[in-house]
């Protein structure tokens, strides 16, 4: 208490820093415990302090060397060569059906039979009128023969040798026709029997044995079952203007591409892994369709084992380019920054550096670089993701790929 005013205490931690209640300390005491306060200070600056980490270890290759040629892939049908609608030629009851659903017929196979016996009588009238015409032919013939020696003695006149005459041809004129209702009737006779035009899978039947079918020239004709060939067989696709103007420019002048019309192309079907079906072009259409601003392009291939069926759908490659030389990276290796892909190239202080590249198409599991790298680049091919721009890095150095040559027909997928 100071003074004779009213009592006045201090609190605690107020009371510890008051001077006039410290006792007093000497300077010796002092430096000690500015010494061990140094010292504590010390002692956690060295605990939050950790040391730096290694380089991360990553796995570096050289870019593989490939001959390759560029691929278009495009997707597209099956069709058949040939296609043939077995219609009824004659009319008449459906008598028999020599064939089962489906099955693979040859040319000249029997398929259907309609009930021949009224085709047989009309056949069998046609030669009786045939003989009849004949006949009269024979009496005709000779009474003309008569009339000129009769002529020649003055015991006709020319009046009555003309109409023996003209009956002599009428009657050669009633042959031919008569020859010519045979023949008819034997056609009719033989259009009974519906033969299988081409060798090919012919559909179900559409009428049934019993039914009366329609023939004839004209458009109601019954349609009794449709056949398809198998082999060979065509594969039908379409691509764009600029396609068919790359194309164009690649065969010129150029004796190793000889064009669209006779390119060999390779098939993929949609449950395989691999382009491991060899095809030639035959034709490119003449028009390109205004609508789509497409043409049409048709590839042609054997298919002694039936595995193509017309209208199954098939993946194509297009040659696109010339044979170059190409370096190729694992895909793996190869990362994406928004649009924009890249690598990372290991210098030679293995401070790794990144690179932007222009990707092509895929090859089996490499990746073709367009641009970005050299044949000497030491690139990441594991580990992408533990390193950084401007890190240093333990690079171990991977074995070479062999510098083998891809043939086109071997090439797979289409550039991003």
């Amino acid at each position: 208490m100071r003074g004779g005013g009213a009592a006045y205490i201090k609190p605690p931690f107020l009371m510890i820093f008051d001077p006039d209640l410290m006792p007093p300390t000497s300077p010796p005491i002092l430096a000690a415990i500015a010494i061990a306060l140094a010292g504590l200070l010390s002692g956690c600056g060295q605990g939050q302090k950790q040391a730096a980490p290694p380089p991360p270890k990553v796995t570096v290759a050289k870019p593989a060397q490939r001959t390759i040629v560029d691929q278009d892939e495009y997707v597209g049908r099956f069709v058949p060569v040939n296609v043939v609608e077995v219609r009824a030629r004659v009319s008449g009851y459906l008598d028999q059906i020599h064939f089962t659903d489906g099955q693979i017929v040859n040319q000249g196979d029997l398929l259907f039979t309609i009930d021949k016996r009224s085709f047989q009588n009309t056949l069998d009238q046609a030669r009786a009128n045939l003989e009849t015409a004949k006949s009269n032919v024979v009496f005709t013939q000779s009474d003309l023969s008569r009339g000129q020696q009769l002529l020649r003695d003055r015991t006709i006149s020319e009046q009555i040798f003309e109409q023996r005459a003209q009956a002599f041809r009428n009657a050669q004129a009633a042959v031919a026709a008569s020859e010519a209702m045979v023949r008819q009737a034997a056609l009719d006779l033989e259009f009974t029997e519906l033969r299988a035009p081409i060798t090919g899978r012919i559909g179900d039947r559409r009428v049934t044995q019993g039914n009366l079918v329609t023939g004839g020239a004209g458009g109601n004709t019954s349609m009794l079952a449709t056949i398809v060939s198998i082999d060979p067989i065509r594969f039908e696709f379409t691509f764009d203007e600029a396609s068919l103007l790359r194309y164009q420019r690649l065969a010129t002048g150029n004796t190793e591409m000889t064009g669209l019309g006779n390119t060999t192309v390779r098939l993929k079907l949609l449950d395989e892994p691999d382009f491991s079906h060899s095809a030639r072009m035959d034709f490119v259409d003449n028009v390109i369709d205004r609508a789509t601003g497409t043409i049409r392009g048709r590839a042609q291939l054997d298919n002694a084992q039936g595995l193509f069926t017309p209208g199954m759908f098939a993946r194509v490659q297009v040659p696109a380019s010339t044979p170059y030389e190409a370096l190729m990276l694992p895909d793996a290796a190869i990362g994406t920054e928004q649009a924009r892909k890249f690598v990372y190239v290991v210098d030679q202080d293995n401070i790794s550096r990144l690179r932007y590249v222009t990707l092509g198409q895929l090859v089996g599991d490499l990746r073709v670089i367009k641009d970005g790298l050299s044949a000497g680049d030491r690139i990441v091919v594991n580990g992408l993701m533990r390193v950084r721009q401007g890190q240093k890095v333990t690079p171990e150095e991977q074995a070479a790929s062999p510098q083998a040559s891809v043939p086109a027909a071997k090439t797979t997928g289409k550039p991003d």
